[in-house]
């Protein structure tokens, strides 16, 4: 199946002002309701990663983790989880970033990734980079090397695909969206 732009925007939903005013929220739960939508996606992203040199899919928390494991499946290389701090049992580290009031943490298994593993960063939209620049904070500590970020949506207005690029980090994305 091919991927088509159009009809994978027909079905993510926009929700105004959620989660404050000004907002338009990109809603993609909608893509898992229906599997033509999720099959696009989930195929482009893997037509991508086929034939690259990735060992790892690092997946942020938490709608990253449903289409990173479709990929990290058909890929079969592992998928490792970049989550909320406080949210991963055993050994961890974390890394925390700024938000526009205030900051946020997200962690990694101190065994997730090591010297060696080139590791894709996965997240569901890429609004102003904090998330995405975290984790591959948390990969390099751990001595492996990130390869790329991904993410279905991009808000270009926001700067953060920019910020990721202008840190070394190569950036794809299947959609964008301008305005908040």
């Amino acid at each position: 199946m091919s991927y088509d732009e159009c009809y994978v925007k027909s079905v993510i939903r926009t929700i105004p002002d959620w989660p404050e005013p000004g907002v338009q929220f990109r809603d993609i739960t909608p893509l898992f309701k229906d599997p033509k939508a999720l099959r696009m996606i989930s195929d482009a992203f893997i037509q991508r990663y086929i034939d690259s040199d990735i060992t790892h899919i690092a997946s942020i928390d938490a709608r990253g983790f449903l289409i990173s494991s479709i990929m990290s499946y058909h890929l079969n290389i592992p998928l490792v989880l970049v989550r909320k701090k406080g949210k991963l049992p055993g050994e961890t580290i974390h890394q925390e970033y700024q938000l526009e009031y205030g900051t946020a943490a997200v962690e990694m298994q101190t065994d997730a990734v090591k010297k060696g593993d080139r590791v894709l960063v996965f997240d569901d939209l890429i609004a102003t980079g904090g998330t995405i620049l975290a984790a591959c904070s948390l990969i390099k500590e751990l001595g492996a090397e990130v390869s790329e970020a991904a993410a279905l949506i991009d808000l270009p207005d926001l700067q953060g695909s920019s910020k990721i690029q202008d840190a070394g980090v190569p950036v794809h994305t299947l959609l964008a969206y301008a305005g908040i």
